[in-house]
């Protein structure tokens, strides 16, 4: 029988495992395959794949073939390929790329077409006679882990096969150079899918690195969250579905560049929204999106002169203050002074479609401008509707409507009262003094580059259970 300690032991090792099992990410990078079709695409143009195609040593290839005997076609070394003055590729072309999931959905398949005529002369005729050559490259993008280094991406398994390959002559010309051509075409067959993988696979690889590269650098990008940044790391890359997902550790820093805030993997959920056509997502977790807002609104303290400001507000003020005392009320004079603190930083909570946020405030009622002390000090729980919306590429955040849910009578200089006789008046105090203030810091908008770096104008937010979720608005 086991002992109470080795069951305690194994108990720990088991609650450890499944916290494990459940970390998620503090942001994922969600790139799909338009947006890992159009970077390859552009990294194989930069490579001069087209050139490489057109390139190919057709002749040598053919050659070689000959040299190492095929029976079948024993008497074209003597006739044929003399006859042949030369034999290569005139024009390439990449068709569009296709990238699409495989079948045990841990790969992405990419599908690279390519379109070439080929062309060779002959002292038999005086014109090029030329072949049209069609083949598709096939590749696979996996996760490659590592004994020392981290985990990455990488494309292999890239080839080509005679089942794919179609070749036909472009134009009929008489029997003897038709006959030749034939003879060609026989030996291109088992030369082209060699060549391709010889020659044109090494450059894919690379274009795949390097567009892996600048996924990498995309996802670095800082958000400024002025005057704080946002900045990402690495932790894993992953495929699913039809996508990358790159798993981003998140860092707040400050304007010094000491990191406040760190967030990598944590038992924290974060729910992955079901966005299959959209080209890419930024996914950040609650509590990523929590810091970055107080960031932006720290504890600030605000005084105002109300019945100079808000001369309307003053008076309510002080009728709401005559039913609990006609004595406190007629000290208010005309340098009465309003203190709305923000004790914490406000917080978020998301659900699927809207958010709310949460505030712990202190407000404080000073009769004069020269009073030390107040009439009394009330903390307030309140609460608001917060609204994420986008202009352009920018993240914006707006607080509609206020309420404070819960007074506490914290000290008083006018004796014991029940605050929520002052309920209606602080929800009005909160609307009109500390919205606008939190508002007017959250107008200057969260700027999202990656957005316009993708080739995108702007950009569309949306809410999950957990997470704030960043995609473009038109796909």
């Amino acid at each position: 029988m086991a002992s109470p300690w080795t069951l305690t032991l194994l108990c720990g090792l088991l609650a450890a495992t499944l916290v494990q099992a459940t970390l998620s990410p503090a942001v994922v990078l969600r790139l799909g395959p338009q947006v890992v079709k159009e970077k390859l695409t552009q990294e194989l143009k930069d490579h001069n794949a087209t050139a490489i195609l057109q390139q190919l040593p057709l002749h040598s290839a053919i050659e070689e073939k000959c040299t190492k005997g095929i029976p079948q076609l024993g008497s074209l070394v003597n006739t044929g390929l003399k006859a042949i003055v030369w034999l290569k590729v005139i024009s390439a072309n990449i068709p569009q790329l296709q990238v699409q999931p495989s079948a045990n959905d841990q790969e992405l398949v990419v599908k690279i077409p390519l379109d070439m005529v080929s062309g060779f002369n002959t002292p038999l005729v005086k014109t090029i006679v030329k072949i049209h050559v069609e083949t598709e490259v096939q590749a696979f993008i996996r996760v490659e882990t590592r004994e020392r280094g981290p985990t990455r991406l990488v494309l292999g398994d890239c080839s080509t096969h005679h089942g794919g390959l179609r070749i036909s002559l472009l134009h009929t010309l008489s029997f003897l150079v038709n006959s030749l051509s034939n003879k060609v075409m026989n030996l291109l067959v088992p030369a082209l899918p060699k060549l391709v993988k010889t020659q044109l696979c090494p450059v894919i690889k690379e274009a795949f690195d390097d567009v892996y590269a600048d996924l990498l650098q995309l996802a670095r990008v800082p958000i400024s969250v002025s005057p704080h940044r946002l900045e990402f790391d690495l932790l894993s890359p992953a495929i699913k579905g039809n996508a990358i997902q790159l798993h981003l550790e998140a860092k707040l820093m400050d304007s010094q560049g000491t990191v406040t805030k760190l967030f990598n993997n944590s038992a924290a959920s974060l729910t992955m929204p079901t966005l299959d056509s959209a080209p890419f997502s930024l996914i950040m977790r609650q509590d990523v999106v929590n810091a970055v807002v107080a960031a932006l609104l720290p504890p600030k303290e605000l005084m105002v002169l109300l019945d100079y400001v808000l001369p309307e507000l003053a008076h309510q003020l002080k009728s709401s203050i005559k039913v609990i005392s006609e004595k406190a009320a007629d000290q208010l004079g005309p340098t009465q002074i309003m203190k709305v603190l923000t004790l914490k930083t406000p917080e978020l909570f998301l659900s699927q479609g809207s958010a709310k946020v949460a505030q712990l405030i202190m407000l404080e009622v000073f009769p004069t401008n020269e009073a030390r002390r107040p009439l009394f000090t009330l903390g307030i729980e309140s609460s608001s509707e917060a609204q994420f919306y986008t202009k352009g590429d920018q993240l914006m955040l707006n607080f509609n409507e206020i309420s404070s849910d819960r007074i506490h009578l914290m000290n008083s200089g006018i004796g014991l009262f029940q605050p929520e006789v002052l309920k209606n008046i602080t929800t009005e105090i909160l609307f009109s003094i500390l919205l606008p203030n939190e508002n007017g810091k959250l107008r200057s908008g969260i700027p999202v580059s990656m957005v316009k770096a993708l080739g995108f104008k702007a950009a569309a937010c949306s809410l999950t259970q957990d997470a704030l979720v960043v995609t473009p608005a038109s796909f």
